[in-house]
């Protein structure tokens, strides 16, 4: 995940006035918050973890602040939460998630109160449930499970996510829902900008992990649903012989069959993002980019061909987002109310000795950056001979118990003062596992150049990434 301090807002009460930081998670706004109540949360922390554990929180100050010192709050409290996301510990406690919680509730100025969700999902079934107002999105979804009647085994097998219909009728999935927000409240608040809707599908990336699901009534069903959904999007291709025996084991109610032959088709599993730009294989190349199979997949068009690119999440160095002003005045500040674009840049192993940036222009980066995240993860977890946890391991990982969560996105964000952009740049790094890279990076003295921008000492280790090395690549 990634925690963002964008701006302020200056608010005035009688003849005080005092700053409220606005906190967005992965480029959604969450919650607004004042410098006392994260002061407050910092001390709850450090009687939690120790003083020594936590990064630097910037320093009361008895006189009013200038301009200049409230923009040097923001970033020292934009970097605060970020690293405090980063370890699992903290990222997980039940301290870190009511904090966040609590600040959504306040900022919509919501009492909790018994009210009625619809969760959908992707054939637009519609699940009711009663919850409160201000419960977790775990809570959530194992409330969604038991109506339905998922087995404890495989709750987490799904999740939760944000899906906003889009103009043309279709529908985007905006982000998947997290443990420190209240779905309910989420939900409100982005319906402000638009219609979405909750929807329950596979959290998952691998496809093995069907097998699990299979012998189960009600998630094999949950399956079908998803991969018919994905069949009628043309998010997994087919040839028209397999769509016609596809649509035969559909009249026949076959559903097992039809799951093992839809797993068997391009694309099955991948997420797919809306139609955007890319500067590879040259700048300006429209493509689509979908995510799955540890790997993001590209289609171009090339000279009037349709051309596929493969890149592995195992041979990706590092990652960032950056916020673009395309049309913005060098000379200017840089404002929330200015276009801006979001661009995905990976540094990958094209070969042993050579490592290549490679960016993409998207209002979707965001979650492109998670699917990384989530597909790394998973990753790992299997190596590692770990498994989903249940609802009975919640409290476990609440108290930093053996089903904790493997690691969560290291990433800060920095703006760049030099450059005439004035880009705002979060990196997500790799280990640096390989000699090869290590030899490449020695020749990588800087990145790619863009807006100016001086050599990035801004990216942070990936400590899940130790146990990937030369075997991957």
């Amino acid at each position: 995940m990634h925690f963002s301090i964008p701006d302020t807002e200056e608010v005035k009460e009688g003849s005080t006035s005092y700053t409220i930081y606005n906190i967005y998670v992965n480029g959604v706004f969450h919650c607004k918050a004042r410098y006392k109540q994260m002061r407050l949360f910092h001390d709850e922390l450090k009687k939690e973890f120790g003083a020594l554990a936590l990064p630097e929180f910037p320093k009361k100050k008895l006189l009013a602040l200038s301009a200049v010192e409230i923009e040097q709050r923001r970033v020292m409290l934009e970097r605060y939460i970020q690293l405090v996301s980063q370890d699992p510990q903290m990222g997980n406690s039940s301290v870190f998630n009511t904090f966040l919680l609590t600040a959504q509730q306040e900022s919509q100025i919501e009492e909790a109160e018994r009210v009625s969700l619809d969760t959908f999902l992707m054939n637009g079934h519609k699940i009711t449930i009663s919850l409160m107002s201000t419960d977790q999105t775990e809570d959530v979804l194992e409330a969604v499970a038991q109506q339905i009647e998922i087995p404890d085994d495989f709750v987490h097998y799904f999740g939760l996510f944000l899906v906003r219909k889009e103009e043309d009728g279709d529908n985007s999935i905006v982000r998947r829902l997290q443990e420190f927000e209240s779905p309910f409240l989420s939900l409100k608040a982005a319906s402000k900008a638009g219609v979405h809707r909750i929807v329950l599908r596979k959290g998952y990336w691998d496809a093995s992990y069907d097998d699990d699901l299979l012998d189960n009534k009600v998630t094999m069903n949950l399956l079908y649903v998803q991969a018919n959904s994905d069949l009628d999007r043309q998010w997994v291709l087919a040839t028209r012989e397999q769509l016609a025996h596809l649509g035969n084991l559909r009249k026949k109610g076959s559903k097992r069959e039809f799951l093992r032959l839809a797993r068997t088709l391009k694309y099955y599993g991948y997420m797919q993002f809306k139609p955007c730009v890319t500067d590879y294989p040259q700048a300006g190349t429209r493509v689509i980019v979908a995510s799955g199979q540890r790997e993001l997949n590209f289609r171009v068009q090339v000279d009037g061909l349709i051309k596929e690119g493969s890149f592995k999440i195992t041979r990706m160095r590092c990652w960032r987002i950056t916020t673009v002003y395309p049309n913005a005045d060098e000379n200017s500040p840089k404002s929330s109310s200015q276009e801006s674009q979001l661009e995905l840049s990976f540094e990958y192993l094209m070969s042993r000795d050579h490592l290549q940036w490679i960016s993409i222009i998207s209002d979707q980066a965001m979650l492109m950056s998670m699917c990384l995240q989530n597909m790394v993860d998973e990753l790992i977890m299997k190596k590692q001979g770990k498994r989903f946890k249940k609802p009975q391991d919640r409290l476990n990982v609440k108290n930093g118990g053996p089903f904790k969560q493997l690691s969560r996105e290291h990433s800060y964000g920095v703006e760049n003062p030099e450059s005439p952009t004035g880009r705002k740049i979060h990196v997500r790094k790799l280990p640096e596992d390989q000699s090869a890279i290590n030899r490449a990076m020695d020749s990588v003295k800087k990145l790619s150049g863009k807006g100016g921008q001086k050599p990035d000492q801004s990216i942070m280790e990936n400590d899940a990434f130790e146990g990937i090395g030369d075997d991957d690549l």
